[in-house]
């Protein structure tokens, strides 16, 4: 799974890496632990309702996925599983049209029982990642639409695999403009595309490495997620 990642990239250095004409998340700043149900930047293709032309923009997108048919629930829809992303009546609508890149420079695993768990920071070796997610657009009681997103992932495979059974679907970025495009799938698609992200993530798998970081990570509430000591590995 993923429940914790980081992400030190400037909208700017966003936009830029991710080559999107622009983006609407002026007051994202880097974060180095981000838990389920805050706020985080987004990659996502629409097609313009003026002109029809495709465009690519960095949008802020709540890190819990809820589509306007869904009731309130206690528990964050965070995780989609890769094994049921098509069949899932939560999952599969927006697996069809509506998909995404979440960008991040690694994530958080931990080890050990309960109380005692050690904090394991898994990130790849340059740059930023790009992990593949989905999302939905409700409109809220106030009249404003809010976008939320959920992260696909796989079996864990290499370094990930040796601190917990489940990572990120990443992708590398020749599978970008394939994985972003707004055209709705059909099931032929779909199986395509499935087929597309288990091969690829399967070489990303492969480039992620891993350290030990202080347990103060451990409680998502009582550090500064500004703080960039807390992916420092122990001594």
């Amino acid at each position: 799974m993923c429940g914790r990642f980081t992400n030190s990239a400037s909208q700017d250095e966003l936009i830029r890496d991710f080559i999107a004409d622009g983006g609407s998340y002026d007051d994202w700043e880097a974060q180095y632990s981000i838990a389920p149900t805050e706020v985080v930047p987004i990659v996502r293709e629409r097609h313009s309702r003026e002109s029809g032309e495709l465009s690519r923009s960095v949008d802020a997108a709540v890190w819990d996925f809820h589509p306007a048919f869904l009731r309130e629930s206690k528990r964050p829809q965070f995780n989609a599983r890769i094994e049921t992303v098509t069949t899932s009546g939560l999952w599969k609508g927006a697996f069809a049209s509506s998909r995404c890149l979440v960008p991040m420079d690694g994530y958080f695993e931990w080890t050990g029982e309960a109380g005692h768990k050690d904090a394991h920071y898994l990130h790849g070796q340059s740059g930023l990642l790009a992990a593949a997610g989905i999302y939905t657009a409700r409109k809220l009681e106030d009249g404003e639409w809010q976008v939320s997103t959920a992260i696909i992932t796989r079996p864990a495979r290499d370094a990930s695999g040796e601190v917990h059974d489940r990572m990120p679907v990443f992708l590398e970025r020749a599978t970008w403009d394939e994985y972003l495009s707004p055209e709705k799938l059909d099931d032929a698609g779909k199986d395509a595309m499935i087929d597309l992200l288990t091969t690829e993530s399967e070489r990303v798998a492969s480039t992620i490495t891993t350290y030990q970081v202080d347990r103060r990570v451990n409680n998502s509430r009582g550090i500064d997620p500004h703080d960039p000591t807390l992916i420092d590995p122990l001594d």
